[in-house]
């Protein structure tokens, strides 16, 4: 008896071990906080659990296809709903802004792939509220608008211009033209107009404030 008991006992034991494993290799909520879910199912930290197609957790640029998310279908489905007149039909596509993500590649990247989707949703749930669906490239009225705060020293306003919306998110005011410029390339003080003169610095100027100020 004593012996079919120990053997029970070190079945169940087996058995026991074998069921954490596999729950351990589907992930679910097993992973510590510091752990990612890697692309097999199986929790841990480094390159290959936190690398290319991670599950969860603290991802570390999951690889993600963006091209893959936002098809030409997908990028249409916007543009459409803007009225054959809109001076922005013409101007932003799916191209430019696929060439500005090379400048940003942590861009819809961290995480998992449902939260690269989730990301991806929310940036065009934004421009398209700010643009309606790419029809606007500048603020309407905002010319005569003033978004000069004088406060932000760093970022002098030239007063012969303006620093209202424009692009897929209608960057405005000094303080985020000025870095803009800075990090992208362009001259954003004395010249605010690049952004809705350039498609891809637009686009570009887009995605830098998404990641300075949103994700």
């Amino acid at each position: 008896m004593a012996t079919s008991t120990m053997k029970t006992s070190f079945i169940a034991i087996i058995l026991g071990g074998m069921v954490a494993g596999m729950v351990k290799a589907q992930c679910g909520n097993t992973c510590s906080a510091t752990e990612c879910c890697s692309r097999f199912g199986f929790c841990g930290t480094g390159d290959d659990f936190c690398g290319v197609n991670c599950r969860g957790g603290p991802c570390v640029n999951n690889g993600v296809s963006i091209a893959d998310i936002v098809t030409q279908e997908f990028f249409d489905g916007i543009l459409n709903q803007a009225a054959s007149t809109c001076v922005g039909r013409s101007f932003y596509s799916r191209g430019v802004f696929l060439d500005a993500l090379n400048s940003f590649t942590q861009f819809a990247r961290i995480g998992s792939v449902e939260d690269s989707r989730r990301e991806i949703a929310a940036f065009f749930a934004h421009a398209t509220h700010e643009t309606g669906s790419f029809c606007h490239i500048e603020e309407d009225g905002g010319a005569s608008k003033d978004y000069c705060d004088e406060t932000k020293t760093d970022y002098p306003c030239n007063p012969s211009k303006g620093y209202y919306g424009r692009g897929p998110l209608q960057l405005t005011w000094n303080y985020n033209y000025g870095p803009a410029g800075s990090d992208i390339g362009f001259n954003g003080l004395d010249a605010p107009e690049t952004v809705a003169n350039d498609p891809l610095i637009s686009f570009k100027a887009a995605i830098w404030f998404w990641m300075s100020n949103v994700a």
